[in-house]
C-alpha cells in the first residue's frame, strides 16, 4: 500500500523514490508504438531512422515523458496530480538505461489545496539528461 506523503513533513529538496528502468530496446519501441499509435517510422524503421540522420532507431520522447507520469504515481495516486509538463533535451538511443527521478522545489497553496512542485529528470545511465520537467501535486 502507498504511503501518501503530507505536506507538513514535506521539506524543500526531499527527493522522491527513484526510479530505474530496463535498458530501451526494439521491443520497448515496438510495443510503446502499439500502445500509443505513434508509429513515426524514425522510432521503428533502422532504415528510415539512417535516411534521418540518426544512427539506429530512438525512443520516442513521450515513453520517457510516460516514465516521469509513472515516476508520479509510484509516489501520489494520479487524481492528485494537478499539473505536468516536460521537456526535450537530448535522445534516448537504444541501450540507454532510464533514471527517474524528482525533487520538491516549492511548496504553496493554491485553490484552498495545499501544494509542491516537484522537479522531474529523466537520465540515461550516463547521467544525461534526455527529458526535464516539473510538477504540482496537491498534498493533505
Amino acid at each position: 500500500m502507498m504511503t501518501i506523503p503530507r505536506f507538513s513533513e514535506l521539506q524543500l529538496g526531499f527527493e522522491l523514490p527513484s526510479l530505474q528502468l530496463p535498458a530501451i530496446n526494439r521491443t520497448t519501441l515496438a510495443l510503446y508504438a502499439g500502445a500509443s499509435g505513434d508509429h513515426n517510422q524514425v522510432h521503428i524503421d533502422l532504415d528510415f531512422a539512417r535516411k534521418s540522420r540518426q544512427p539506429d532507431v530512438f525512443a520516442h520522447g513521450m515513453l520517457s515523458a510516460a516514465y516521469l507520469g509513472r515516476l508520479l504515481t509510484n509516489w501520489v495516486p494520479q487524481e492528485q496530480i494537478r499539473a505536468l509538463s516536460v521537456r526535450f533535451v537530448g535522445i534516448t538511443h537504444l541501450g540507454h538505461i532510464p533514471h527517474l527521478s524528482g525533487r520538491v522545489v516549492e511548496k504553496f497553496e493554491a485553490d484552498g489545496e495545499q501544494r509542491v512542485r516537484v522537479q522531474l529528470q529523466c537520465s540515461n545511465q550516463y547521467g544525461e539528461s534526455r527529458l526535464v520537467g516539473d510538477a504540482v501535486v496537491a498534498l493533505a
